[in-house]
């Protein structure tokens, strides 16, 4: 395939993954609810310091992500896709910076052009970066540090080394004031051991001075002002956000040690065949060329360190991708006989995953199917028929990339257009609540008082009402630590204390309370007085109080 026609599928592949689609897929909560409602917040009061979320200290995250967010918002509007646009963005320029390191590494075009694409259409990749959490935004400056150490490393004056070293500080700063100090083990454990390696730890040690000056300044100007502004800020973060979410006994998403093999795997997706020669041919030729030992450091020492700490989620392994797609693409450049066999078997994973998906749908998760509970109801023929449609060209795609290996990227390009339209309902009511908020606005915008049980749905009403005064009933949930506070005492209300509560406050006006329930088939809360209205939708249950004077 000629580069003009690579740049074209770039180009192509870019529009119809992360702009077309985006609108059309509802939120999901609790992620996308709550950055979206923070960030809305924030452009609401003015306060790009100090995050709130209900109007209520949010400790758990530093400011930088929600400073991106609240551009895409800003720029975009109240609508889905300015929630996600930094996500999206985030990706688009990691991946140009991909594409920089991919002609500064090899000085071929081609390599770099190709790991754009393998990167922009890793399953893992998109999935995260067309979805409005912090990771896309964290990756981007993790992607941006190691392309300045890069710059640095390959020198030829002491300005660019210099500029790189300083580039590398504002990453770093960056990235800690998007995610904490989480965003500084992917630089130093990727860096240190290769410039050791690589007998340049002596120009590390006169250089990095420079680095970690400029990152503190970088970062100081907001660190000090949250300080003023919330002195108990640092320690909640600092403890609770990493020590015991990373490493004490009760961290939080506690997995095992090989937990991130089979996100690797699945995340790797269309490309999964050429994962295994791409790291092979690395780790063989990597004494040939630095660049490879480098993405290969960059790779596995970060894989690793997630791999040992007890906290995991899949998104923490999202900077891996970016060396993994330069070596992919560095891999399928020399077309050996051991490269042409690896590029048949690739489209032989995708024919077979494609395959087996659309057979699953349509004999286990179909109505009729052999699920015990299968989330198609008997309604949703259309929307099976999309998922066994989507599939089905992730199987025809990979049979034509057996004539032309690049066609993989197409894989999950119908999946990628008609997702938002294929999500059964029983998903939709727990995860997706704009459906639901969107049924009963009415009802909510008359209400003096909201409340919610969980923060998820009570985000998603907060941000279609464009209010964040709700109230939270019997949970407290992640904004436990905010609802803790001596003036946020009066925003939660147990289930004990609602009956009087309500009684004295519907005098005020009316009452609404949105609660998600475990299940489809819970009963509502007992202990709830008599409504004055109902409206349920799969797990999503709303409970109208008519004002009383």
């Amino acid at each position: 395939m000629r580069t003009g026609t690579k740049t074209a599928l770039l180009l192509f592949v870019f529009a119809l993954y992360y702009l077309i689609p985006i609108e059309f897929r509802a939120l999901w909560q609790p992620d996308e609810t709550r950055y979206a409602e923070i960030s809305r917040e924030m452009l609401a009061n003015g306060n790009w310091v100090t995050p709130h979320f209900f109007g209520l200290r949010y400790f758990e995250k530093p400011i930088a992500g929600y400073w991106v967010n609240n551009l895409g918002q800003l720029l975009f509007g109240h609508n889905n896709f300015g929630v996600r646009a930094g996500s999206i963005f985030s990706t688009i320029l990691s991946a140009l910076l991909v594409y920089w390191m991919g002609i500064r590494l090899f000085a071929n075009r081609t390599v770099a052009l190709n790991a754009c694409i393998i990167f922009l259409t890793s399953l893992l990749v998109y999935g995260v970066g067309t979805y409005a959490v912090l990771d896309p935004i964290l990756t981007l400056w993790m992607v941006a540090a190691m392309a300045s150490y890069c710059l640095a490393a390959q020198a030829s004056t002491s300005g660019q080394r210099v500029l790189g070293y300083v580039l590398l500080g504002v990453a770093c700063a960056m990235g800690f004031m998007t995610k904490g100090f989480l965003a500084l083990a992917v630089p130093v454990l990727a860096i240190v051991p290769w410039a050791v390696a690589q007998r340049r730890f002596g120009e590390l040690l006169r250089f990095g001075p420079l680095t970690i000056l400029v990152a503190a300044l970088v970062s100081a100007p907001w660190s000090l002002a949250i300080y003023r502004q919330e002195g108990d800020f640092w320690h909640y973060f600092f403890w609770v956000e990493h020590i015991q979410r990373f490493a004490e006994d009760d961290a939080q998403h506690k997995a095992p040690f090989w937990y991130y093999l089979p996100i690797l795997l699945a995340g790797s997706l269309p490309w999964l065949g050429l994962l295994p020669g791409s790291l092979v041919q690395g780790w063989r030729q990597r004494g040939q060329q630095p660049g490879l030992s480098y993405l290969l450091s960059w790779t596995l020492l970060p894989l690793l360190f997630f791999s040992i700490a007890k906290g995991k989620l899949p998104t923490y392994i999202l900077p891996c991708f970016a060396p993994l797609a330069l070596l992919m693409a560095h891999y399928t450049q020399s077309m050996t006989p051991h490269v042409v066999k690896a590029l048949k078997v690739n489209a032989w994973i995708n024919m077979f995953f494609g395959g087996v998906a659309a057979v699953a749908l349509a004999v286990v998760l179909a109505p009729w199917g052999l699920a015990h509970r299968p989330p198609f109801g008997v309604t949703e023929h259309y929307k099976l028929m999309l998922g066994i449609l989507a599939f089905g060209g992730w199987t025809l795609f990979g049979a034509l990339s057996k004539k032309n290996w690049q066609l993989a990227a197409c894989c999950p390009l119908i999946l990628a257009l008609v997702i938002g339209f294929a999500i059964p309902d029983r998903i939709r009511d727990s995860k997706q609540p704009q459906n639901f908020v969107a049924a009963v606005s009415g009802q909510l915008a008359d209400s003096r008082y909201i409340l919610a049980n969980d923060p998820g749905i009570a985000s998603a009403v907060a941000w279609e009402l464009q209010r964040n005064d709700i109230r939270f009933y019997e949970r407290k949930g992640e904004v436990g630590y905010g609802l803790d506070y001596p003036d946020a005492q009066d925003r939660y209300i147990s289930a004990n204390d609602f009956p009087a509560w309500l009684a004295q406050h519907r005098k005020q006006g009316k009452v609404s309370v949105a609660m998600i329930m475990s299940s489809a088939d819970a009963n509502p809360d007992t202990r709830l007085p008599k409504p004055d209205f109902v409206y349920r939708q799969g797990r999503l249950v709303y409970f109208g109080y008519d004002a009383q004077p």
